[in-house]
């Protein structure tokens, strides 16, 4: 069978490298962010413009902070605010067994492609997502678009909040194709219902999953 390459499914050999730094730029901003912005300033200098200047944003609004209120400012958004979730399971699922389901799927396309995660990782974390795209460009592009309605609201409700965080989902909003049709809808549904509630009746289904909270810390 003819491998498919980057194009034909309508990516670029830059979105590996976008990926990654947003994938950085979303974990906990610890002791090693500033290598990161300065990476991330060497791969925007390659990548398309609307990728780019997202990113300019972030690092120049970041870079005017200190490191404790960045890293408090990340607990605040990340932690604490479901409307803020970067699980991108919570969107589809929320709270129910469904998302159990969601989560082992991505640990089986994870394993699948040779990746493990860390014991503290949840395999639906953004910037988890965003990681494994970078070294798998063709599944990671499929995990992201399966998860559009979700990055989209994540990406509303940082940029209602007045996030730095907002300007990298815009980066990464800007590597996906537009919200079109179905997806467009699944976006107003979202705004307007939330995440889906479990439902009762369940006895069919499989022994519950019992997860962490949602809004735990991203990966540190």
């Amino acid at each position: 069978m003819k491998r498919k390459t980057m194009r034909t499914v309508g990516m670029q050999p830059w979105h590996p490298y976008a990926w990654q730094v947003q994938s950085l730029l979303l974990a906990y901003p610890d002791e090693q962010f500033e290598q990161r912005l300065a990476l991330t300033s060497r791969v925007a200098a390659t990548l398309p413009e609307p990728v780019a200047r997202a990113l300019h944003r972030f690092t120049a609004q970041v870079e005017k902070t200190n490191s404790a209120d960045l890293a408090t400012a990340y607990v605040a958004t990340f932690d604490h605010r479901k409307r803020c979730c970067p699980y991108l399971t919570y969107y589809a699922h929320g709270d129910t067994r469904k998302r159990g389901i969601g989560l082992l799927r991505l640990k089986q396309t994870y394993a699948a492609a040779g990746w493990r995660l860390g014991d503290d990782e949840l395999p639906d974390h953004l910037a988890v997502v965003l990681e494994f795209a970078a070294t798998d460009p063709e599944t990671g592009h499929r995990l992201l678009t399966e998860h559009r309605a979700g990055l989209e609201m994540l990406r509303l409700a940082l940029n209602d909040d007045g996030s730095p965080w907002a300007h990298v989902l815009d980066s990464v909003s800007a590597t996906l194709p537009d919200l079109v049709g179905d997806e467009g809808e699944a976006v107003m549904r979202l705004a307007v219902q939330g995440p889906p509630e479990e439902q009762v009746g369940l006895d069919g289904y499989a022994s519950p999953v019992f997860l962490p909270d949602p809004v735990l810390g991203g990966p540190r």
